[in-house]
């Protein structure tokens, strides 16, 4: 099953690092978090990845194209017959399709320029720029369970501030940190899709996440799977240093690997 993730946004929330490379290409523990993200679905034994270009598309082509020389030892003979060596050769058994899908196409818009490439299969989308401990495989059977064209991830994402709990005279008498969300559910991606999915996209400039989903649930054809484990986007620079400070502590939920 193929593994399509979005990668074109232009990331302005996070313009301290965005104005210098795309936001899946901001580094957690000095890999791009599209690296990490490509890692959880091939720890479930999903290697076939398609990535949807657009802002400065040649920094992840740059990156995939020389791959190897990140992940290994090299030797450069610098002469007039140059030659280069790679020693202790160490690659992910992936295949990388990348895609150009333009600077200001949608969500949507970026799914059906990969049509092609997907082919009348089911296949599984993301986003570049959030990670998960999510159970791939469980996610995957349980849309297969459902029997829908589309199955969203849904969590309930931390709460941002610390709340205080209060007595019925208004004394404190205790502290609750980042509770979950307020009840609610959000999507996190992690989609699992059939082709008919296609049906639901008129162009470029159809967002994903409104008309196609609206439709989708309205139609009953949406499935939801409920993860409360741990999820946590990259919208920010906060959410940059947050991720990079979990990922140092050797507590970073996500890496199964």
């Amino acid at each position: 099953m193929k593994v399509v993730i979005l990668a074109g946004g232009f990331g302005t929330r996070i313009s301290e690092e965005s104005h210098l490379r795309p936001k899946p290409m901001i580094e957690i523990g000095g890999k791009p978090i599209l690296w990490h993200i490509m890692k959880i679905y091939s720890y479930y034994g999903f290697h076939d990845f398609i990535i949807c270009l657009g802002y400065k598309s040649y920094s992840i082509k740059e990156y995939f194209a020389n791959y190897y020389l990140f992940e290994s030892d090299v030797t450069f003979h610098l002469g007039r017959q140059s030659e280069t060596v790679i020693h202790n050769y160490s690659a992910e058994p992936w295949s990388v399709t990348l895609v150009e899908t333009g600077l200001d196409t949608m969500t949507g818009g970026r799914i059906q320029m990969v049509r092609k490439y997907v082919g009348e299969e089911t296949f599984m989308m993301t986003y570049g720029d959030g990670v998960s401990d999510i159970d791939i495989a469980r996610l995957v059977n349980l849309h297969r369970s459902r029997g829908k064209l589309a199955t969203v991830t849904a969590t309930q994402p931390q709460g941002r501030f610390g709340m205080l709990n209060l007595a019925e005279d208004d004394t404190v008498v205790g502290f609750q940190e980042k509770p979950k969300g307020d009840g609610g559910w959000i999507n996190a991606g992690f989609f699992v899709l059939e082709p008919g999915i296609f049906d639901y996209i008129e162009g470029k400039q159809t967002s994903f996440e409104k008309e196609p989903l609206e439709r989708l649930a309205k139609n009953g054809q949406l499935a939801a799977y409920k993860h409360t484990g741990f999820w946590h986007p990259m919208d920010t620079l906060r959410d940059k240093k947050y991720l990079e400070t979990i990922w140092e502590s050797g507590k970073a939920a996500w890496k199964k690997w």
